[in-house]
């Protein structure tokens, strides 16, 4: 349901600003994004796992409260992190 070190080394390495970043909030966002799609995909073989839900769901407000912020402090920024990451809005 997590991701391993490897892969988020390299979402990371894909989404960092500068060298050594891991705290912006493209990367956090990233981070986000890649578990999410890991805990739907287990939902779709473990239907009533609700405990998990519930970690999802938080997830995603999470990463919510990160894509306002970047769209409150910079347009461009937010504009193409949800274009990269394929996000709806």
């Amino acid at each position: 349901m997590s991701i391993t070190a490897e892969r988020k080394t390299e979402v990371i390495a894909d989404n960092a600003r500068s060298q050594g970043d891991t705290g912006s909030a493209e990367v956090q966002v990233a981070i986000l994004s890649e578990r999410i799609a890991n805990l739907t995909e287990h939902f779709k073989t473990h239907k009533k796992d609700n405990h998990s839900r519930r970690g999802l769901l938080k997830m995603v407000s999470q990463r919510r409260r990160l894509l306002d912020h970047l769209n409150k402090v910079d347009r461009e920024r937010y504009t193409a992190l949800i274009g990269k990451l394929g996000l709806r809005r």
